[in-house]
């Protein structure tokens, strides 16, 4: 009975000890870090973190660690990933001006899970898609995808906007800059095809910031079902494109998933079709919610400021044959 008892007590210090090992780690010699807490084991400040974004407003936890720690600079734990966060400008301007210098594009190690690479990390594929994209974004080279983006903008207008009183902008802009991605970048523009991917993506983009738990029911789970059914489409399209390249029925420059075909690395070596699914997956993520925020404020603004929306409005209409009266809209900004 004694014995049990000391066992006991032993595993609770032990216990104790190695909590406070874990949330309270010391530096190692030589180390400097800036101020902050990695919060708890794995788990760090996750959940804070994405409570805070659940909430509508993600910036809070930010500033919340800006001010507790009188510091532009602090450290944390997210996602599984210790971290440093810079803020402000100074930051930024840091962060940019230094990559691959003091700091280098990263990913958490979660992501790997999402979008698995067969050749590497996701940090190595990202510098190969550095050097193979430069030529398809040439000014020369996008000239050809602005009738492509205007028809497809139109469509979208005709089918979202007109003949309501009433439009919530973000969801409508997010299915927008996805449907025109999907043309873009692998030339499917049938809505029906691109609703097919639809719900697989959100789910995708929903999982991919979150808690990296794989359990049956997780976000995390969820987007690692959808990265899995989203690539298999893709892969089926990939080899369809192929056939129909050799075929002459596809252009080699009607879109990236032609150029990426086609295109060699510095030793010759054209990249395999899983790799490809992957990378035009990355893509898609990479530009959907950046792209529908932009357009999502812009809309915001010419809506709250009828003096700048009257300046654009005069400003195109002698080189826009049509233009959409935004101010027979009533707006609604969902998040």
């Amino acid at each position: 009975m004694d014995f049990f008892l000391v066992s006991l007590v032993f595993l609770f210090a032990l216990g104790i000890v190695l909590s406070l090992f874990f949330l309270f780690p010391k530096n190692k010699p030589g180390e400097t870090l800036p101020p902050g807490r990695t919060g708890l084991p794995v788990i760090g400040e996750s959940i804070e973190f994405l409570a805070t974004g659940w909430k509508g407003h993600p910036e809070k936890f930010i500033f919340d660690r800006m001010t507790k720690y009188s510091s532009n600079v602090f450290k944390t734990s997210l996602l599984g990933e210790k971290a440093a966060v810079f803020c402000g400008a100074s930051g930024n301007k840091f962060l940019f001006s230094n990559e691959n210098k003091l700091v280098e594009a990263w990913w958490p190690a979660s992501v790997d899970k999402i979008f698995p690479s067969s050749n590497g990390s996701s940090k190595e594929e990202a510098i190969k898609m550095r050097k193979m994209l430069p030529n398809f974004f040439k000014p020369e080279a996008l000239k050809q995808y602005v009738g492509v983006m205007d028809h497809i903008t139109q469509r979208h207008f005709a089918s979202g906007w007109e003949n309501n009183n009433e439009v919530v902008v973000f969801p409508l802009t997010k299915r927008y800059t996805f449907w025109l991605a999907c043309r873009l970048f692998v030339s499917v523009e049938d809505p029906n095809h691109v609703d097919k991917f639809a719900d697989p993506f959100d789910s995708l983009a929903s999982g991919l910031i979150s808690v990296p738990i794989d359990l049956p029911g997780t976000p995390f789970n969820r987007a690692i079902k959808a990265s899995n059914f989203i690539r298999k489409e893709l892969h089926a399209i990939i080899k369809q494109r192929k056939i129909d390249l050799a075929d002459g029925k596809a252009s080699p420059t009607q879109d990236i998933l032609s150029h990426m075909l086609l295109t060699s690395d510095e030793d010759g070596k054209f990249m395999a079709e899983l790799d490809i699914a992957d990378k035009i997956l990355g893509l898609l993520i990479g530009g959907h919610d950046t792209a529908s925020s932009a357009c999502t404020f812009i809309v915001k603004y010419l809506a709250e400021l009828p003096e700048i929306y009257e300046g654009v409005y005069k400003g195109k209409s002698s080189i826009l044959p049509y233009l959409y009266p935004f101010n027979q809209f009533s707006f609604i900004y969902a998040y």
